[in-house]
């Protein structure tokens, strides 16, 4: 027995320390209790979890951690003395399961301990020989380490002999390319002291060729394979530049010499190709088989100078040998005025700028969206759909027609390039592989430009500068017409439509973005000095318009045409505006300018109308006195009804013109200013006055949705005056027609003066004669008035109003002649008269009084239709029903 079982044998029989025997009668009171709970809570049917009794199985207790809260869930359905009770015959299960270990392993432990009790002194034994094993390793490992470093030392320098090796083998190489490359060059070598021996090297063009054709693609080739050979040249010499080898430097004037000769006879051979290709015919003129062949040394050549990276040179030559002397003898100084050759009838192979315009019946205007080349250097898919197919055509020409001797230049050099540098920069573009790929392109389908200094930019650095130079030294007196604003304008429309079909000749849209960004091309559009033609322009038109504002008078002319002005001033404003915007005046660069001077044009008429009628508002202030008066006694004098006639012809003249005017401007706005104007900023002045000087002018910026906005803003000043200048009208109208109604106050004097006694049966003569003046006014019946050109717009507003005001003073007169007829009768009987003017009749009086009431009802019914005859509507009219109540209604005194 071990002294564990001993001590807990002596535990038993003297105490219970651990309790056992309380436990395991609570455990089994728990247990019966538990099982009791357990048949409740199922059959109440809880869901909650249920892991049983505490073990080394439960999950709960053997995770990685620990969580408390499932636990007590876990046992929720214990109360806390029975989870602390459960928790405690746990540990006390644990403790029993401890004491069995350490009881199962304890005679091991024993005897472990009893069998280690000697190894001491065989581990001291043991140790003894270690040492001396020690030293022993430490030693083979001295003497590999030896070893390996004379191993070491022996790769060393067999990888420097290696790379010596290898450098000599390098010199070697460039040695005997050196030597290869004077071979290939007939050059003399430092050995040959002859100099140049005149045999042929073995890589050397053959002079046993039996064409010209075959030495010339032989030296084409012969060239390339030099070129290849240079360029591995220059890489091995690259390399042992790396090494510091003087070698090198000692063979750089050799190099150098190769590259010259190189270069020299790379242009030599290029020169001889395009002077061949232009001068091999009589005629100048290639078949097919023979320029394609040419084309194919040209490849080879422009190859050789794009390994080489010789752009630069590649240009010179194709300036000097075929661009230069063309423009020599095309673009000269006053080559304007030499007479032109007869010109070449049109074949459907040289279209101009007539036949790619679009077919819209107007004659050919000032190309605002110029055509461009963009479409042709695409897929075919978008070429379809944004160009037309004439674009795509071999030639691009400008219509000779009329006197335009630049035009004819031009075209000249459109000509040559299309026959004689096209194919040129299409094969070097080609060869140069300067196009993005589509992947790549941006959303306008444009590829921006890389950079210019590299590859073949023969359109910008050659073409255009060539071109550009020639016209502005040759011919830039005449071209560049400053003071001449018409030639001017005729030359830079012309120029344009050049620029545009010189583009279409351009090998990629990345060509035509490297020659907009030419210096030369920027030096170009300045020297058309945009700025002075508007000047000149803005003098034109602005003197000519302050002439027509110099009369304060209003004249109103005499035209029976819809369509014309009536004021001399309108017509001259209207002439100004339509002068901005003519093709023979804008230029597209210049739309925002013309576009505020248009807007200041019409302010200025708005400062002259609005002086102007403050000067004739003071003749009409009679005309407003005596419409608003209450009577009216006297008919107007000969000399105001001629005073009121010119007002009205004046006022109408007026209202006329604005209406016209602005009738015109937006149809001007929507065909013509919308379509030309840029859509990004719009610049505008915000004072009332023309200025010729851009930079004097405040600006303000609107959005382009706003344009016919700030037109209508614009006319605003003016047509504001339409308001009184109609108010105007309405008063001398109304005026005229109440004077005409001043017989009714007659009728009953006329009607007891008259012998003859009957009823009336027709309208007085003067209801006639009240709307009559309005009639003439708006030419109804009649062949002319002052407000005919008003008719359709304001005729029916103006009678309404009229008419309203006259059955207003129509009533008054009523009411008065009903007061007087009434006092007269009381006076006459001295009591109240059972008659009345509207009353029934009784005795002569009566007899009176009811022919003058029959009167006034036709009298009024005459009024209304005279009324309808001008479009008036008599059924909602309240005017015009209490008239017909005064008229129709029975005095109380009658009944």
């Amino acid at each position: 027995m071990t002294s564990i079982d001993k001590a807990n044998s002596g535990y038993r029989g003297s105490a219970d320390p651990y309790q056992l025997e309380r436990l395991a009668e609570e455990l089994a009171s728990r247990e019966t209790d538990g099982q009791l709970h357990l048949h409740n809570v199922d059959a109440l049917g809880t869901d909650l979890p249920d892991y049983g009794p505490l073990s080394h199985n439960n999950p709960l207790l053997t995770g990685a951690e620990f969580n408390i809260e499932e636990f007590l869930l876990s046992r929720a359905r214990a109360t806390l003395p029975e989870l602390r009770t459960e928790l405690r015959d746990y540990l006390a299960t644990l403790k029993e399961e401890l004491v069995q270990l350490i009881n199962n392993d304890y005679e091991a432990f024993i005897s472990l301990s009893t069998d280690l009790r000697s190894e001491g002194s065989k581990l001291k034994r043991m140790r003894v020989p270690l040492g001396d094993l020690r030293s022993r390793v430490q030693e083979s490992r001295s003497e590999l380490q030896l070893i390996q470093d004379n191993i070491q030392e022996k790769l060393d320098k067999r990888a420097a002999l290696r790379e010596e090796k290898a450098l000599l083998h390098l010199l070697l190489k460039i040695s005997e390319s050196v030597t290869r490359l004077e071979s290939l060059l007939l050059i003399a070598s430092p050995e040959q002291e002859d100099g140049f021996t005149g045999t042929n090297t073995p890589g050397g063009p053959s002079q046993e060729d039996t064409g010209e054709e075959k030495g010339r693609s032989n030296r084409a080739k012969h060239i390339a394979r030099v070129a290849a050979e240079y360029m591995q040249l220059l890489y091995h010499a690259s390399k042992a530049r790396e090494e510091n080898c003087a070698y090198v430097d000692e063979l750089q004037w050799r190099i150098d010499r190769i590259q010259s000769t190189l270069s020299s006879d790379l242009d030599h051979l290029f020169g001889a190709l395009l002077t061949n290709m232009r001068d091999n015919k009589a005629d100048g003129r290639l078949s097919e088989i023979e320029r394609s062949k040419f084309l194919v040394d040209l490849k080879e050549c422009l190859r050789t100078y794009d390994i080489l990276g010789l752009w630069r040179d590649a240009e010179d030559v194709l300036r000097r040998e075929v661009v230069r002397p063309f423009l020599r003898k095309t673009v000269y100084h006053n080559a304007l005025g030499v007479p032109q050759s007869p010109l070449v009838p049109k074949t459907p192979l040289q279209p101009t700028l007539l036949d790619l315009a679009p077919s819209t019946g107007f004659p050919l205007r000032t190309p605002y969206t110029p055509f461009t080349a963009f479409a042709s250097h695409q897929d075919s898919s978008s070429s379809s759909s944004h160009m037309p197919a004439q674009l795509t055509t071999p030639h691009a020409l400008l219509p000779e027609e009329g006197d335009n001797p630049l035009a004819y230049v031009y075209n000249q050099i459109l000509r040559f390039i299309s026959r004689d540098v096209k194919d040129i920069m299409e094969v070097a573009d080609k060869v140069s592989n300067r196009k993005a790929p589509k992947e790549k392109l941006p959303s306008n389908g444009i590829p921006e430009p890389e950079d210019d200094m590299t590859g073949f930019q023969i359109f910008a650095h050659v073409v255009w500068e060539e071109v550009a130079t020639a016209i502005i030294n040759d011919i830039g007196d005449s071209v560049f017409a400053a003071g001449r604003p018409n030639d001017l304008r005729k030359n830079f429309d012309t120029t344009q439509n050049f620029i545009r079909c010189l583009e279409l000749y351009a090998p990629s849209a990345q060509a035509i973005h490297v020659m907009r960004k030419h210096e030369l091309y920027r030096d170009f559009d300045r020297r058309w000095q945009l700025p002075v033609y508007f000047q000149l322009r803005w003098k034109e038109i602005v003197v000519d318009l302050e002439e027509a504002f110099h009369e304060v008078r209003i004249e109103p002319s005499a035209t029976k045409d819809k369509s014309t002005f009536m004021l001399s001033q309108t017509s001259a404003l209207w002439k100004a505006i339509t002068l901005c915007w003519s093709p023979e005046v804008l230029i597209p660069e210049l739309s925002h300018r013309f576009w505020r001077l248009s807007l200041q044009l019409l302010s200025r008429y708005a400062a002259w109308l609005h002086s102007v009628y403050a000067t004739i508002g003071e003749g009409s202030a009679t005309a407003r006195l005596v419409a608003s008066a209450n009577t009216a006694s006297e008919a107007s004098s000969a000399e105001s009804v001629a005073a009121d006639e010119i007002l009205l012809r004046q006022y109408a003249a007026i209202i006329s013109d604005l209406k016209l005017l602005e009738n015109k401007i937006d149809n001007l706005w929507q065909q013509e200013i919308s379509l030309i104007l840029p859509p990004e900023i719009l610049e505008t002045t915000d004072d009332g006055g023309p200025r010729g000087d851009s930079s004097n002018a405040s600006t303000l910026y609107v959005p382009t949705n706003t344009f016919p906005d700030v037109l209508k803003q614009a006319l605003s000043k003016s047509t504001m005056i339409t308001q009184p200048a109609s108010t105007q009208i309405v008063a001398i109208l109304t005026k005229r027609s109440c004077e005409a109604l001043l017989p009714v106050r007659s009728i009953p004097s006329q009607f007891r003066a008259m012998s003859n006694k009957r009823l009336p049966t027709e309208p007085s003569y003067f209801v006639q004669t009240i709307f009559r003046s309005v009639k003439a006014f708006f030419a109804i019946g009649a062949s002319d008035g002052p407000g005919k050109a008003l008719k359709d717009v304001y005729s029916k507003e103006f009678s309404q109003e009229i008419f309203d005001n006259v059955a207003q003073k129509y009533i008054s007169y009523l009411a008065a002649m009903k007061k007087t007829e009434e006092s007269l009768r009381r006076l006459k009987k001295g009591k109240k008269s059972t008659f009345s003017l509207f009353g029934t009749a009784q005795a002569d009086d009566g007899r009176d009084e009811e022919r003058i009431r029959t009167q006034m009802i036709l009298d009024v019914e005459a009024f209304g239709k005279e009324a309808q005859s001008l479009g008036i509507e008599l059924e909602k009219n309240e005017h015009y029903g209490a008239l017909k109540d005064v008229v129709l209604t029975h005095d109380q005194d009658d009944v």
